[in-house]
């Protein structure tokens, strides 16, 4: 064997070493990561019931007594969205809005400094005094026009802005910010300003509200909410921090978080395998899984609709999870004011069984 050979084994050798070496490297890191995601999954998913029990300290004695107990988990669940403080630096702008077929609507634009506060308004034409209104929250892949039926080829929103101004509601259809690749870079900047998405598009709709509700038009006492996929996202989650209001109907989105979060399941989809880190809220699963969340809204009267066909749970976990929202309501003798539809049907808004419930709590006197 000469030099050159010799020399050229002792490299082929030597590489061989450091791609063994390497190898070795990874699976440390592997073995590490696992460990990592083990602990999580035993402190967010495991360890959350005997964490949230320290959390909460709610009284069933009363409703004006179980509000005063949870006053404290309300403020540090409006810490973990950090809503900006946004104010109107101009009037609100109304200017007719043909695009929707059917119903006399406007598109409304608040200023808020560098950013504004968008939505279409419809309002039932000669309606016999103030009508009750219902905030229509549209979902990621969507924008407020297809709250009254516009470009939607699947129909998974079933004209409900439509059929809700047909029975005597007024429709307010925020533009939140859709896409998900839109709302992970946003989240980002967010978060490096302490403060989060949804707090800056809750602030938008209050900044949206304090003008809408001046309008005589509309009982400003008779508000509800009814939002589906990211909608019903933000019908959970500012429900509880805006009194006004007063019912909520939250379609797809309801669900048993921590497995939803954490656990890969094939029987539904994990946010934790999705590109959608949007979704993630520092704090969230210390104390605010779904059923949580719902003490923060009770006992205002509230829907849960969930889709039987529906890929983002499975859905006994998401009953499972509803009926440890009800006891809130059912300690409190109030168990009339919550229910869930159970459909046949997949991610999309069941209309007959919204339209019943907000009749229901908004239609009559208040």
């Amino acid at each position: 064997m000469g030099p050159r050979t010799a020399a050229v084994v002792l490299l082929l050798a030597s590489l061989g070493a450091g791609d063994e070496a390497r190898r070795e490297i990874d699976k440390r890191n592997e073995a590490y990561a696992g460990d990592i995601e083990r602990y999580f999954r035993e402190s967010l998913v495991e360890q959350y019931p005997a964490r949230a029990a320290k959390a909460w300290n709610r009284s069933y004695t009363s409703p004006r007594a179980f509000l005063k107990s949870v006053e404290p988990n309300r403020a540090r669940y409006r810490r973990m969205f950090s809503p900006p403080d946004l104010k109107p630096t101009g009037p609100l702008r109304r200017e007719p809005f043909p695009g929707v077929e059917g119903v006399k609507a406007e598109w409304l634009t608040l200023p808020l400094g560098t950013l504004r506060a968008d939505a279409l308004l419809a309002i039932p034409e000669n309606a016999a005094g103030p009508v009750p209104l219902v905030i229509a929250q549209h979902g990621i892949g969507s924008f407020p026009e297809r709250v009254f039926g516009v470009d939607d080829p699947g129909n998974s929103y079933h004209k409900y802005g439509r059929a809700l101004v047909e029975e005597g509601f007024a429709v307010l259809a925020p533009m939140n910010l859709f896409t998900v690749e839109k709302r992970n870079r946003m989240e980002r900047l967010a978060r490096l300003a302490d403060t989060t998405l949804p707090g800056i598009e809750l602030v938008r709709v209050q900044r949206l509200l304090d003008e809408v509700l001046k309008d005589k038009r509309i009982d400003r006492e008779r508000v509800g909410m009814w939002g589906i996929s990211l909608g019903g996202m933000a019908t959970m989650f500012w429900t509880p921090l805006e009194p006004r209001i007063k019912c909520g109907i939250v379609t797809a989105w309801f669900n048993h978080r921590r497995n939803k979060m954490v656990i890969p399941d094939k029987r539904y989809s994990c946010f934790l395998e999705t590109k959608e880190e949007h979704a993630f809220f520092r704090g969230w699963l210390t104390e605010f899984t779904d059923s949580d969340v719902v003490s923060l809204i009770c006992p205002r009267p509230l829907m849960v609709q969930t889709g039987k066909k529906d890929g983002i749970a499975w859905w006994p976990q998401a009953v499972e999870e509803f009926e440890a929202a009800k006891e809130h309501y059912r300690r409190l003798g109030i168990e009339d004011r919550i229910e869930m539809t159970l459909h046949e049907g997949g991610h999309e808004i069941h209309l007959e069984s919204g339209l019943r419930f907000l009749k229901k709590w908004l239609l009559r006197t208040p």
